[in-house]
């Protein structure tokens, strides 16, 4: 009878060397060790250097491998998936996707990374599933994998050590800060917030230019975190702790304003919510209050956002309720006011650390700087073995039919490669090099057009060795390439910074007071202050302690262009290209903290927040509702000046000031002081003409003003200003190509004495006051106010001027950039 084979179960009992006998508790802990550190390492923390988590950092990789750059066509999202989890990521599909979302979303992400088409999901609503959307690399990701072919970073095998990937990306901007990140781990998490990048970048340059900087010296590049909705911070205390030690909190409060929705019925209009909170959750929680009782004084709730608009809430107040308490209690009970808690902790060295702002900066400094080594490095390692072509390429030119002649009688390949570098002294890769090239490519080598690129190898290598052996020289091209960055992808300021309460506290337009959870109301002292204006349109009110001066000031990345006199409960008027004047509630305006110096409109609010202007219509400048004040003086496109009387209507948001012709509009205006100043004119066609304000007579709003520049056939007026004539003044005078605007060419710049130019009557041409270079035909900006002055991009970034020219007619020098504005 055959024997009965034994089953797995008893054949495992039966042979004893297969029993293990281990410790539980050892196990367990051995067991969960692992774990953790493969959640921390390998998933949960972004790296310092790059701010990257893995699976991000293998997304971008994997679409740059895919070549999925800006300019070309989007794929399936389910492509890019599969992509990463096949190659990199073998952790599930539903984690890769939700991270390239979120680098998608521009209410998540200060500088989306990811380029999405397709429904990529909103606040309160998830995204479609991947098979559903698709997606590409967007700008800001060329940005982090820029020079990743030319040794800037190590690689490391995949999962499966079949392919390698990188171990982090070269990151030409320093993207932890800018974009924040969020994770938890295994006993430790991270929460981060997204930062300016213009001034994030600039903090990073001042570092490399004064490596002892302390943090107060960095605060002045970066304030606060700037989150991508825009939205309110109250109370910086928190934000510095954070910035010093790594971890700290603040309070996130939305933008919201007291409006009449009916003729008898006012309402709170929220435009902007706090960081990741959408309008679903607002809503829900206050019905649920109205509902419970906890919450009064509320008619209804409606949601009018849309792709035009954006966030738009509308909260209709009941009749006899006093909207600022009612809006203090939202802020109070539901999501419109939420703490954001800091704790930046990120992979340094392989070990997860908690890191202050300047820990932040350094790390990403010192790395950044070994990226531009390497990749100078290896671009010298390539130039070097072109070089080393091109010399024997030369050699082969001189006495190319002895080669060929050489080479025909060779029995063999190595035979020929052996009698080249013994006849003509060629290494083994010159030899190498000439024999692999076609006979027709041999002769059409000039040997003029060889000794070219020669000489320009050896320039190209002598000033790539200076680099490598000269550290402040790659710092500084470190620095340069960080402003280029700033440059091209810089934005403004989003979000507002406020000190306190106090400086948030809203009020209705007739200045009633804000009730705080039932204490005594928040008053606004009626105290002297100054409304200032910028150039990229950031509206804010400073106390009047000390004198601002009579020229412009800059801002953390901005100019100065207007500032007035005012009290914080009363009103000023924002006068347009239109010819419109629009009032506004100087207590509306955020106050920014007191400062050394200068104010920073850093924590100034958008133009925006407080008016909608048309397309088209600009906001110029600032000025004062004194109905006994010397008034204000407007210059036009065509040359018209007027001085407007001050007899502006109390009853009225918004009038006309002049009556423009058609195609006609403002171009400058000025709140004059004493009556006495002096107007300036500067023309396109590079004329500047200035007389007295005195010989122009004030009119009423109706009045169409009169002559004040005669201008030649096609010229129109680019600049109008009004200067103090006992005090030090200048003229900055921007010329560009054909056609240009503004801030989109660089062109030539020249600042010139003001008191340079004679003074001619009203309604005549003028002087030159700027000679063309060649290619330049028009003057795109002229500005005439007290010294110095200071220039800005259209996004606000500073343009340094040149000297004083002495000669009032003399040609401009290049621009470092592109000027939309002086101040």
């Amino acid at each position: 009878m055959p024997r009965r084979k034994p089953t797995q179960s008893e054949d495992l009992f039966d042979v004893e060397e297969k029993i293990v006998e281990i410790d539980v508790q050892e196990e367990m802990e051995g067991a969960f060790l692992e774990y953790a550190y493969s959640v921390i390492y390998s998933r949960a923390l972004p790296d310092a250097r790059d701010g990257l988590k893995p699976v991000q950092r293998r997304i971008l990789y994997a679409m740059h491998e895919l070549g999925l750059r800006p300019d070309r066509g989007h794929v399936k999202c389910s492509r890019v998936v599969g992509e990463v989890m096949g190659k990199y990521h073998p952790h599930g599909d539903t984690a890769i996707y939700d991270a390239m979302v979120r680098m998608a979303q521009p209410f998540t992400m200060r500088l989306p990374l990811v380029d999405g088409h397709g429904n990529f999901g909103s606040l309160d609503d998830g995204p479609a599933a991947s098979r559903y959307t698709e997606a590409r690399m967007a700008s800001a990701a060329l940005l982090m994998t820029a020079s990743l072919d030319e040794d800037t970073v190590d690689f490391v095998p995949n999962y499966d050590e079949q392919l390698t990937q990188p171990e982090v990306l070269p990151a030409a901007f320093p993207n932890l800060l800018v974009n924040g990140a969020s994770g938890i781990a295994v006993g430790m998490a991270t929460n981060m917030a997204p930062h300016n990048l213009v001034e994030v970048i600039g903090a990073a340059r001042h570092l490399i230019a004064n490596p002892g900087a302390d943090l107060e010296a960095l605060m002045r590049f970066v304030p606060g975190p700037d989150l991508p909705l825009g939205g309110r911070i109250v109370g910086l205390d928190g934000i510095r702790e954070a910035y010093e030690t790594g971890r700290g909190s603040f309070r996130t409060r939305a933008t919201a304003r007291i409006e009449n929705v009916t003729p008898r019925r006012k309402g709170i209009v929220v435009t902007d919510l706090p960081y990741l909170v959408g309008p679903e959750k607002v809503i829900e929680k206050v019905k649920q209050l109205v509902q419970s009782k906890k919450l009064q004084g509320i008619a209804d709730i409606i949601d009018l956002t849309d792709r035009t608009k954006g966030l738009h809430l509308v909260i209709e107040i009941k009749t006899g309720f006093n909207p600022e308490a009612v809006l203090e209690q939202l802020y109070k009970l539901t999501p419109m006011e939420e703490s954001f808690g800091i704790n930046n902790v990120a992979l340094v060295d392989g070990q997860p650390r908690t890191l202050g702002l300047r820990q932040l900066l350094q790390v990403y400094v010192d790395f950044r700087t070994d990226v531009v080594r390497r990749r100078t490095a290896h671009r010298l390692g390539r130039k070097k073995d072109r070089l080393h072509l091109v010399e024997g390429l030369l050699i082969a030119v001189l006495d190319i039919d002895e080669v060929i002649q050489l080479i025909r009688a060779a029995d063999d390949v190595a035979t020929a490669r052996t009698r080249l570098m013994q006849v003509f002294d060629l290494s083994e890769i010159q030899a190498n090099h000439i024999l692999d090239l076609q006979l027709r490519r041999l002769t059409k080598f000039s040997r003029l057009e060889l000794e070219a690129e020669r000489d320009d190898l050896r320039r190209e290598i002598e000033r790539l060795q200076i680099l490598l052996d000269d550290p402040q020289q790659l710092l500084a091209l470190v620095s340069e390439e960080l402003a280029e960055v700033a440059l091209r992808h810089g934005t403004p300021r989003r979000t507002v910074l406020l000190e306190s309460d106090g400086a948030s506290g809203m009020t209705s337009a007739a200045g009633a007071p804000a009730v705080r959870g039932g204490a005594a109301p928040l008053e606004v002292a009626d105290d002297p202050c100054w409304v200032l204006l910028s150039s990229t349109g950031l509206l804010a009110r400073a106390a009047a302690d000390g004198e601002l001066g009579t020229g412009g000031r800059r801002s953390k990345h901005d100019v100065l262009t207007s500032r007035v006199r005012a009290t914080a409960r009363g009103h000023v008027g924002l006068l347009t290209s239109a010819g419109r004047l629009v009032r506004l509630s100087v207590v509306e305006l955020p106050s920014l903290p007191p400062t050394a110096g200068a104010p920073s409109l850093s924590g100034g609010a958008p133009l925006s927040a407080f008016v909608d202007l048309p397309p088209g219509e600009q906001a110029l400048a600032l000025c004062t509702l004194d109905p006994e004040g010397p008034g204000l003086a407007l210059g036009t496109r065509q040359g018209v000046v007027k001085r407007v009387h001050p007899d502006y209507p109390g009853n009225k948001e918004s009038f006309e000031v002049i009556a423009l012709k058609e195609g006609d509009g403002v171009v400058g205006a000025v709140q004059l002081s004493t009556g006495e100043e002096t107007l300036v004119f500067v023309t396109s066609d590079a004329q500047l003409l200035h007389f007295p304000a005195s010989v122009v007579r004030a009119q009423g709003r109706a009045g169409g003003g009169m002559a004040g520049v005669k201008l030649s056939t096609g010229a129109t007026v680019v600049g109008f200003s009004a200067v103090d004539p006992s005090a030090e003044n200048v003229v900055v005078t921007v010329s560009g190509p054909p056609g240009a605007a503004p801030g989109t060419d660089a062109g030539s710049v020249k600042v010139t004495d003001m008191w340079a130019y004679p003074a001619k009557g009203r309604a005549t041409g003028g002087v030159r006051c700027h000679r063309f270079l060649r290619g330049e035909a028009v003057l795109t900006l002229g500005w005439a106010g007290a010294a110095p002055p200071l220039a800005a991009s259209a996004n606000g970034v500073p343009v340094d001027l040149p000297e004083t020219n002495d000669k009032r007619d003399g040609s401009g020098v290049p621009a470092q950039g592109p000027i939309a504005a002086v101040g």
